[in-house]
């Protein structure tokens, strides 16, 4: 039973980050038939982060209520429901209208699924769970290129996604079951319904967001930017800045595959710091001041080998560092961190390669590993005895 239950956790998760590189994808062609400029795609993203904003500080007290899996099930269905209203919409205002229910489901069935393989799987799951969301975000634009090419319309593609999410929804209300038998309403039962107040004066909890917002700040400039650092710094040809800024993501992925063989042994500590390290290692080489291009290539993909065991690692062990009772408060203001530093950031990199130098990028980068790296060495200090995690 745990066996089929994580799969359907894995599949919750691919199907969370499916529509994460849908609408850039579709874009280029939507905004042209909506009749709107290139930039509103800003508008839509930003009402999503809200909602998922929104909703990860809220979800401590929805799986308080109802549980992990109906949570899940729910928000999943909220997400497939926004699909349905992306693959129906003609107008921009109902992009908008429907990118609201978009945001909340995402963001409490990321909160609330972080959450529940924290507590009852090993860092190994928490690493392949990750890399299972890098397959949905691989596989979305693929399904898009493919309408696309075969001249179906954007909202073919949207289509197809709400399909696939819809047959989720289905299985995850008919496996609620399961997540009784795994221990879901005991744990539901212990965990504090925290506020956002309470849960910031735990002992910690600050530096944990800050580590988040910077991962977060990071990882979304690093894979937004990536390309446009290549061509007009590196004067790469575009067709090359395409395919290395895409293997940033690709090493992600590849490298949450392969820290789960490695992630119960290490413990979660020494692969934060690995990770941070090996990621200052990518940039060191991107800054490199070298005739040929090659160091700059690699250092993107040795950048993303480096984030890969970061984020799963932090959340996995936040039952450690703050308590079991604790734990979906902090994942939830964890979340919200994460959401802000992927809003706002990359747009801010944006504004200072406009208006001081794109070459910046790797410099950019750095300030924020240095930071990661800074509060989560602050944070194993102030925490000490009080953590298991190695």
């Amino acid at each position: 039973m745990v066996s089929l239950l994580i799969a359907i956790i894995y599949m919750a998760f691919i199907s969370l980050g499916l529509p994460d590189s849908l609408l850039g994808s579709a874009w280029p062609v939507m905004h042209g038939e909506l009749g709107v400029p290139l930039s509103y795609a800003g508008i839509i993203t930003m009402i999503i982060s809200g909602g998922t904003i929104v909703s990860s500080l809220c979800t401590t007290r929805v799986v308080k209520k109802f549980g992990t899996g109906l949570t899940t099930a729910i928000s999943v269905a909220l997400t497939a429901l926004a699909r349905v209203g992306f693959f129906l919409s003609h107008s921009f205002w109902l992009l908008c209208v429907f990118a609201i229910p978009y945001g909340l489901g995402a963001g409490a069935v990321d909160a609330a699924l972080n959450n529940y393989v924290a507590l009852h799987y090993s860092s190994r799951h928490m690493s392949w769970l990750h890399a299972f969301w890098a397959v949905g975000v691989t596989i979305s634009p693929n399904i898009m290129g493919a309408c696309l090419t075969n001249n179906l319309s954007w909202n073919v593609g949207y289509f197809f996604v709400a399909a696939l999410q819809t047959l989720l929804v289905i299985l995850l209300f008919s496996t609620l079951k399961l997540w009784k038998k795994d221990g879901d309403e005991e744990e539901t039962e212990e965990t504090k319904a925290l506020s956002v107040a309470q849960a910031l004066k735990i002992k910690g909890a600050p530096l944990v967001m800050i580590a988040f917002f910077s991962f977060c700040a990071l990882e979304g400039t690093a894979g937004l930017w990536a390309s446009s650092y290549l061509v007009e710094y590196r004067e790469i040809s575009k067709e090359t800045a395409a395919l290395f800024a895409s293997l940033f993501y690709f090493g992600e992925m590849i490298g949450r595959f392969l820290n789960g063989f490695v992630a119960d042994k290490w413990g979660d500590k020494r692969m934060i710091r690995l990770g941070i390290i090996v990621m200052l290692v990518g940039i060191a080489v991107i800054l490199l001041p070298v005739t040929t291009d090659v160091p700059a290539l690699l250092g993107i993909v040795v950048l993303g080998l480096g984030a890969a065991p970061v984020y799963p690692c932090v959340i996995h062990s936040t039952p450690d560092n703050f308590g079991r009772e604790n734990s979906q408060a902090l994942v939830g203001i964890q979340m919200a961190s994460a959401y802000l530093g992927t809003t706002f950031m990359p747009p801010a990199f944006g504004l200072l390669a406009q208006y001081v130098h794109v070459g910046l990028y790797p410099v950019f980068l750095g300030v924020f590993a240095v930071l990661m790296l800074i509060t989560t060495e602050l944070l194993n200090r102030k925490l000490g005895k009080n953590s298991h995690a190695k």
